[in-house]
């Protein structure tokens, strides 16, 4: 068996699982940009095929003796099945590797890309997964499921995009949604089949991504914008939602009101459900995670609720009740599961897949917290809000439960100063004025006052930007690359600012202070106390809550 890179400590489980994702529903331009701002899936499916509420759940069958042979599925909150292969012979071993699609893991400029995750105290390492659900139309099926026919073969969205945080210790996972409709900066990315350069773009919609020359075009455009070091990705399109819906046999989703996703424009998803509790699967389960109108205000947003409460259930489902005993369903499950996937070259071996949903399963059900990125609408668009969207990032990236559930964490030592690159008097120090709250106007003058305290510290090169004026909840030190880190740390040193507010950035071109909305008077900062509470607005759901989605009245039956 292949070692792998996210193998962690202990014994295997005997037994492999599977999970899936969704998308968006809306049609697109070539540019990306929405087309027409409406849902256009398949039509429903008829009653009796997963369209009624209810459903059978899944149990052990056979002689106790046959029991103990079971391969047993392991449940995780993206899409990855584990196959129990070693009766199977090397060729199926490889069969089942050639039939994963691989691609690299992240095509941005080097100077983009976020440092690597730190170990924790006794040594253990965080693991931080993108999962991609592409709109491809990019073969006959992908093109009947996802409608929009003018768009076949052209660049694809990725429509749903999620972060998954799993901690050092395995005790917890975080997950982040990002909404489609956000507006990003997006990195330059280059084309690892084509070799062909896309500049990078300082406003556009974060699902365009995919189409700049693949998921790793999306890894980047992440790390650029939480500086969190993304060890690997997962991407499902259309006919893999329905392959692994029906491979899985079902996910119990939950509506308060009958549900049917349709306009009078033929616009919609074509879910319809009664109200209460029903087992989706194939198509239907597409349509659950395409909806938009219908579910509470139609947003984007609400589609995000959606697809979250949809991972959660598929979480619990496979958890308390999924086995399989017949070796043709095991096998036909191996064959769906590898065929739909597209993942980075690191996970890109059933071995690989195995070891990390092993590391997966140790989290528990309750330990698992979905959150979408805190926001503010610009336009028909979004962007991410200022101070609660950083925040989120920093608790993931810290390595902190978004549950506030942690046990307190052993002290590492810190890290050594880096060596300053010159003497004080040559540090050349921007300072901008970032006082500027949703609430409020920027503080008039922190810029000037600040620079002139590093003046009289012996700082002679530092000058305020009077042009610029930010929104930073905290005060914070940018450099843009690794020889200038000591200079800005030199910096903090000085004003008593903490290390942990020293950030590398390709923002800035020098060394830049950007005066917070914690600093609005007087020469000396303060270090506020860490609050490490998940912001109210990322939407919080845990893995254990069993809810049901609200339906917009004008959308029932």
């Amino acid at each position: 068996m292949v070692q792998s890179s996210v193998r962690g400590k202990g014994t295997r489980p005997r037994a492999g699982h599977a999970g899936e994702l969704g998308w968006d529903d809306s049609l697109y331009d070539k540019n990306g940009d929405a087309a027409q701002d409406g849902d256009d899936g398949p039509p429903a499916e008829p009653h009796g095929q997963g369209g009624q509420g209810g459903g059978r759940r899944g149990g052990v069958e056979g002689h106790p003796r046959r029991r103990r042979r079971v391969l047993r599925w392991s449940a995780t909150v993206l899409a990855v099945v584990i196959l129990g292969t070693a009766g199977a012979g090397y060729l199926y071993y490889q069969h089942l590797n050639d039939n994963i699609k691989k691609d690299d893991l992240n095509i941005g400029n080097a100077k983009d890309r976020a440092a690597e995750s730190k170990p924790n105290a006794a040594g253990q390492t965080p693991l931080n997964i993108l999962l991609i659900g592409s709109d491809a139309r990019d073969t006959a099926e992908n093109q009947q499921l996802g409608g929009a026919r003018d768009t076949f073969g052209g660049p694809p969205n990725g429509d749903v995009q999620m972060l998954v945080h799993l901690s050092a210790d395995r005790t917890n996972m975080s997950v982040v949604s990002l909404p489609r409709d956000t507006l990003l900066k997006i990195p330059e990315c280059t084309d690892p089949k084509t070799q062909h350069v896309y500049p990078e773009l300082t406003r556009a919609m974060v699902n365009s991504s995919l189409g700049r020359g693949g998921p790793g075009c999306t890894v980047a455009t992440w790390e650029k914008l939480t500086d969190i070091h993304i060890d690997h990705f997962i991407m499902v399109d259309f006919s893999g939602v329905v392959s692994m819906a029906d491979a899985i046999g079902g996910v119990p989703v939950c509506v308060d009101k009958n549900i049917f996703s349709h306009t009078s424009s033929g616009h919609g998803s074509g879910l319809k459900l009664k109200a209460g509790t029903t087992y989706v699967k194939g198509t239907q389960a597409l349509q659950w995670l395409r909806t938009r109108y219908g579910f509470e205000d139609g947003s984007d947003i609400a589609r995000t609720k959606a697809q979250h409460q949809y991972m959660s259930a598929m979480v619990r489902q496979l958890r308390e009740n999924a086995t399989l005993s017949n070796p043709n369903k095991l096998r036909k499950l191996a064959e769906t599961a590898t065929a739909a996937l597209t993942v980075d070259k690191g996970l890109g071996t059933v071995a690989n897949l195995y070891d990390l949903s092993t590391e997966l399963k140790k989290v528990p059900t309750e330990r698992i917290t979905m959150t979408t990125m805190p926001y503010e609408y610009a336009g028909e668009r979004v962007v991410p809000k200022p101070g609660d969207a950083d925040k989120l990032f920093r608790l993931v990236r810290e390595d902190i439960a978004l549950d506030g559930k942690d046990t307190p964490k052993k002290k590492t030592t810190p890290a050594p100063a880096a060596a300053p690159t010159d003497s004080d008097d040559k540090i050349a120090v921007q300072v901008q004025n970032g006082t500027r709250t949703s609430e409020s106007g920027p503080v008039s003058g922190r810029a000037s006052t600040v620079a002139g305290l590093l003046v009289g510290k012996g700082f002679a090169e530092a000058q305020a930007d009077s042009s610029t004026v930010l929104s930073e909840d905290k005060t914070v030190i940018r450099y843009p690359s690794a020889d200038l880190k000591g200079d800005a740390e030199r910096v903090a040193k000085a004003l008593g600012i903490p290390t942990s507010s020293v950030q590398k950035s390709t923002d800035v071109s020098g060394v830049t202070l950007v005066v917070g909305a914690d600093w609005t008077s007087g020469t000396t900062y303060k270090v506020p106390k860490e609050d490490n509470k998940t912001p109210t607005t990322a939407n919080v759901l845990n893995g254990a809550d069993k809810k049901c989605m609200t339906v917009d009245p004008a959308y029932t039956w």
